[in-house]
């Protein structure tokens, strides 16, 4: 599986976001964040951090953005941080996933109970054409963000 960079429909984003647990780019609409492989995502040590740099870097515009997870690696997020992750200030007019394995495909499903809204896909390019035209309602996507 290829990261965005390595695509041909690349477009160079307004900043890029380099962590030890994973990379994030930043574009006017929608943002992509990729986490490396066997990274346990938890609250306290990335969760809020990584929280709080989107809402520095856009504000007041977070609201008209759009979270795509392009999960190119396996990674888990600690269970019980979940809430906390749902009860922060950041909220995404959508969110997306894409996965390119059966087990990834079934763990957005699952995502999905808990956020209906959400949209699955099975391609970044997909993924960033639905960023780019959605008219998606305002959801709570802070939950489901990494």
């Amino acid at each position: 599986m290829k990261r965005i960079k390595e695509y041909f429909f690349y477009k160079k984003p307004l900043h890029i976001l380099s962590y030890d647990f994973g990379d994030f780019y930043l574009y006017d609409n929608f943002i992509v964040g990729e986490v490396k492989e066997d990274v346990v995502i938890s609250w306290e040590a990335q969760g809020k951090f990584l929280v709080d740099e989107f809402l520095s870097i856009y504000q007041d515009k977070s609201q008209d953005l759009i979270y795509i997870s392009h999960r190119i690696n396996d990674y888990s997020v600690v269970p019980s941080d979940w809430l906390k992750f749902k009860n922060h200030d950041v909220k995404f007019r959508g969110y997306g996933i894409v996965s390119y394995t059966k087990r990834g495909f079934f763990n957005g499903m699952l995502e999905k109970v808990f956020m209906p809204k959400l949209q699955t896909f099975t391609s970044l390019k997909e993924a960033l054409v639905w960023a780019k035209t959605s008219e998606s309602v305002l959801v709570d996507s802070s939950f489901y963000m990494l």
